[in-house]
């Protein structure tokens, strides 16, 4: 579950409110997976090569309660595998990166009468991928659970709140035919949350998921966490536009409503070259940066983002601001459009990887 932190970006929109208008905007573009898988392996087997784990249930374990807290506690379990392993399958075929996709959820090992290494031998893979017709197999090795369940009375809202939140850790491997040991080794973790309010304790622990469904949903999003280290995946961001200063600022605004990009852009580029203000510059040229990256075009945007930025460094004088020991409150377009920049720098060093990974579509994507 991705942490944002609102607080700080929040005061920095408030504080360019006070004289600048902005617009927020989201932004879908594509990243590249952390592995990257040659363009011969077309089909591959998503495979359960977890232990048996008898009497597999949550293991309770009391935590001293933290301010207004009636109980807390924290249990551990090792998820349901079979559940995890299919999720992971279903994720990746879902994708349509690789022409197959086959699972075996199986445990491979559940047979076993004496426990033995979970990594899978050379010749275990070599017969796995003859047997299922793949050319490399996706192996769930382990996966751990960790839940903290807490209610706590929140005195301000007179009401109860009751949380549960699981962390989940899985081990995925990567294993090629033909080769001792795994390609690679991804250890991820991630937490999915549950929250219940109710004027009374016994309402919320009531309304609460019980441990199988929990158990049951966690393992599920475990086996989607490894899913952004082995594929290409779409991430979304927000962006924000400067929408006043000039008619044709205002006028661009929208533009962009209507999705008219390009005439936005143009009124932009007029808007910066007609006004001589650096503060008009700054905000246009921030918004032709934000136009180029919607076209893909991130080393133009780029441009314009160092533009803006230079001039919002003249703009809020920030090496003035910075001897006098103020903080970042005082700078807020210099902040935002640095903080711009360099997600485009960062998009920009992905480029490449990314285009590689997605050569097998010979750039049909």
């Amino acid at each position: 579950m991705a942490k944002h932190h609102f607080p700080l970006l929040l005061s920095l929109i408030l504080t360019l409110g006070s004289c600048q208008t902005l617009e927020e905007l989201s932004i879908d573009y594509m990243l590249p997976a952390e592995i990257s898988f040659p363009a011969e392996l077309k089909r591959v087997a998503v495979v359960n090569n977890t232990s048996s784990t008898p009497e597999n249930t949550m293991l309770p374990e009391k935590e001293a309660n933290k301010e207004n807290e009636v109980s807390r506690a924290v249990a551990y379990h090792n998820g349901d595998a079979t559940a995890a392993t299919t999720a992971l399958a279903e994720a990746i075929a879902h994708e349509n990166y690789f022409d197959e996709v086959v699972i075996c959820d199986s445990a491979l090992r559940a047979k076993d009468i004496t426990p033995r290494e979970s990594t899978l031998s050379k010749e275990e893979v070599q017969s796995l991928t003859q047997n299922l017709g793949v050319d490399f197999i996706i192996a769930l090795e382990n996966m751990q659970l960790k839940a903290t369940k807490a209610i706590r009375y929140l005195p301000e809202w007179a009401c109860f709140q009751g949380a549960i939140d699981v962390k989940a850790y899985p081990t995925v491997k990567v294993y090629l035919p033909g080769r001792k040991g795994s390609m690679v080794t991804i250890n991820a973790n991630d937490s999915i949350f549950w929250e219940e309010l109710g004027t009374t304790e016994t309402y919320v622990r009531s309304r609460m998921p019980n441990d199988n469904r929990v158990v049951e949903e966690a393992s599920k999003f475990a086996g989607n966490i490894p899913l952004k280290y082995i594929l290409p995946y779409w991430k979304t961001s927000k962006r924000y536009m400067y929408i006043n200063g000039s008619v044709n600022m205002r006028d661009a605004t929208i533009y962009v409503r209507e999705e008219s990009w390009d005439k936005a852009s143009k009124l932009w580029k007029e808007a910066y070259e007609a006004t001589k203000s650096e503060k008009k510059k700054m905000a246009a040229a921030h918004n032709i940066a934000l136009y180029y990256e919607m076209q893909d075009s991130i080393e133009t945007a780029e441009t314009w983002a160092i533009k803006a930025q230079q001039l919002a460094h003249k703009v809020e004088k920030v090496d003035e601001v910075s001897r006098q020991g103020k903080g970042a409150d005082s700078v807020p377009n210099y902040v935002m459009i640095s903080l711009y920049l360099n997600e485009l720098k960062e998009r920009k060093a992905a480029l490449s990887k990314l285009n590689m990974q997605m050569n097998r579509f010979n750039d049909d994507f």
